[in-house]
This record gives C-alpha cells, structure tokens and sequence, in this order.
C-alpha cells in the first residue's frame, strides 16, 4: 500500500487530525465507481478523502487524471474487507 504525507481529512463519515497516516485504496476516473465506494465506506464509519479531484477539473475533465481514495492507515483493512464484500476487489490498489 502507498502511504500518503500526513494531512486533515475531512469526509462524509467522519474527520481525522492533522498527522494521521492516509493509505491510498483505489486510483480510478470512474465518477460512478468513486460515489459508490464512497458510500461503502461512510457506512461503515470510514472517513474517506477524494485526492486529486480539483487536478481534474483543472485539466478539463478529460479523465487522464485519475482520482484517488484515500482512507486513514488504522481504518485500511476494514475498509478493505467492505470493498472486498461489496465485489470490488479487483479496483483495490495491491496492498
């Protein structure tokens, strides 16, 4: 798994402190993917971050920049047994 500079993370689920370790889950240009895999994880009390999401737009929305879901490094393995039993196993990032 990647590890990710430490940073505030604020999401639909929940909010963690300025130096928290962030592991990155899944890098994708699908809106519909990341909205779904966004929801998972707010069900299961998962704060999630959305990297790079205003690169995007800024490159016009052609979709050659992928997006990525970020989640804190503690949270990682349940977020990943969530995606995992949602049948998304293979948008994971190897880990």
């Amino acid at each position: 798994m990647q590890s990710v500079t430490p940073w505030q993370i604020e999401g639909r689920a929940g909010r963690y402190r300025w130096g928290t370790k962030v592991i990155e889950l899944l890098r994708t240009n699908d809106l519909v993917l990341i909205s779904l895999v966004e929801a998972i994880l707010a069900e299961n009390n998962i704060a999630v971050v959305l990297a790079d999401q205003h690169m995007s737009a800024v490159e016009g929305s052609l979709s050659f920049l992928p997006r990525r879901i970020l989640v804190a490094d503690e949270a990682a393995g349940r977020a990943r047994r969530a995606l995992t039993e949602a049948g998304l196993a293979g948008e994971l990032r190897d880990g």
